[in-house]
């Protein structure tokens, strides 16, 4: 006989006493409308098979994980939601008017003007009328307000976004003036000449001015505004050189090469140390390149003597300036070396000469002493024109050409040594203008011409009469 626990042990009669289950009875006994948990489907099976699919042996609380999961990663990204709102909310400062502000980041102007009740503390300004008379009070800018030192009108207040660090000044309103129709006319800037010396060169380049008649849509008022923008006029500076210090200094220079003799001359030059400044007839280095090479090989400075010997003076405007351009481009070709230092052939170079070439020209360039070797009067007195004249800064005049050169090679040593023996340094023009601090800040290039932006050349000088009277003295 099957043996029980004592608190399990059937009872007579009972369904474990007839080999029944326990539950046989229980079952029997179920009341209508009851729910009963069914221990052969159980939680365990159940969630067994939600969790795995159906399959045996796999952990029961497995699926449970999911929502905690899903639950966790919302919160991050809603943590993340925030930190972004927060990074895109934040507050930077901003100066106004020396003043630190707290600003949202990427908060436009027009709400810093708001929230800071700017329109409140400063006023705006007037509309006027063309004649400057008041159309309406307070009718102008609202405010004048610069960000990092740029105006920003009424109209592009909300286009200026803040990130942080800006300089925000306000003052009150400019007056403004009607919307109003504009009759311009141009003013021509005029050739004006200034102070004395061997060396011309544009000191001051013209600019146009501007003069207005306004006639006002509002008011319906005419009125000539005047120059609103002043004309400049062209200065043509006339200089000598003033050297800088106790130190002389003195250039000398040789017209109309090259030459049969130029070779000799550079010899003579490069013997005694010194180097020189040549002008070069455009027509002579065509004929002789390979002099004009040598010159340039030697180091020397070079111009133009013009293409031809001809005057410029008296020329019209487009035969001066052809005669420059092809004396200029006969240089280049000839040595390789592009200039713009001009010395006209007999220094004659006048204000229409100015006005027709200027943009070609970066100076024109006569002498203060004339050794008069182009004389032929012999060495001895070349010599003498030179050494008892010369003063400190001089530009002198020698030639290089077929008829002067056996004067020339007997003179130019002994002009050398004599200036060397009074204490003169030789030196080429360029060095020449350089020891002078003044002249050398104003003339700062020989070999092109530097045409501001917007400048333009005159047509006519101031005085004509007057200008070409000083020019001849």
């Amino acid at each position: 006989m099957r043996e029980y626990p004592s608190h399990y042990a059937p009872r007579p009669g009972s369904p474990r006493d007839l080999g029944q289950l326990p539950n046989a009875r229980n079952h029997r006994r179920r009341k209508p409308g009851e729910m009963y948990l069914n221990h052969s489907r159980g939680f365990s099976d159940r969630s067994a098979r939600i969790g795995t699919g159906g399959g045996r042996g796999r952990s029961p609380r497995r699926g449970s994980r999911l929502p905690y999961a899903l639950i966790g990663v919302g919160c991050a990204f809603a943590l993340f939601l925030a930190a972004v709102i927060g990074y895109v909310n934040r507050s930077v400062d901003v100066t106004l008017n020396g003043e630190r502000v707290s600003v949202r980041v990427g908060s436009d102007l027009a709400s810093l003007v708001s929230d800071q009740s700017l329109t409140d503390t400063y006023s705006a300004g007037n509309l006027l009328a063309v004649d400057d008379s008041v159309l309406k009070k307070r009718g102008g800018e609202k405010l004048s307000i610069k960000v990092d030192g740029k105006r920003v009108a009424d109209s592009q207040w909300k286009s200026v976004e803040f990130e942080g660090g800006e300089k925000v000044t306000v003052k009150n309103g400019r007056d403004t003036y009607e919307p109003h129709d504009v009759q311009a006319s141009q003013i021509e800037p005029k050739l004006t000449f200034d102070g004395t010396g061997a060396i011309e060169y544009v000191r001051t380049w013209g600019v146009e001015g501007r003069s207005e008649v306004w006639v006002g849509k509002t008011s319906g008022k005419t009125h000539d505004r005047g120059q609103v923008k002043p004309v400049v006029d062209c200065v043509v500076e006339r200089a000598s050189v003033t050297p800088k210090g106790n130190a002389k200094y003195v250039a000398l220079t040789f017209d109309d090469a090259p030459s049969a003799s130029t070779e000799q001359i550079l010899s003579i030059l490069k013997e005694k140390g010194v180097s020189a400044t040549f002008f070069l007839s455009g027509e002579a280095a065509a004929a002789n390149p390979a002099a004009a090479k040598a010159i340039a090989d030697a180091g020397c400075e070079i111009g133009s003597n013009s293409m031809t010997d001809d005057s410029l003076e008296g020329q019209d405007r487009d035969a001066a300036r052809r005669q420059i351009n092809r004396g200029f481009k006969a240089v280049k070709r000839a040595t390789g070396v592009k200039t713009a230092l001009l010395r006209a052939p007999y220094a004659a170079f006048d204000s229409q000469n100015w006005l027709d070439a200027m943009d070609l020209v970066s100076a024109s360039v006569s002498w203060n002493v004339d050794s008069g070797d182009w004389m032929l009067e012999g060495a001895d007195t070349t010599v003498s024109n030179v050494v008892d004249n010369v003063t400190s800064g001089d530009i002198v005049l020698l030639t290089d050409s077929d008829e002067t050169a056996e004067q020339t090679l007997e003179a130019l040593p002994q002009i050398i040594d004599g200036l060397t023996q009074d204490g003169y340094k030789i030196v080429p023009l360029g060095k020449l203008i350089k020891t002078d601090e003044s002249l050398s800040k104003k003339l700062t290039s020989l070999t092109r011409v530097k045409m501001p932006k917007g400048a333009v050349i005159p047509t006519q000088a101031a005085d004509d009469d007057a200008a070409d009277a000083e020019q001849s003295q």
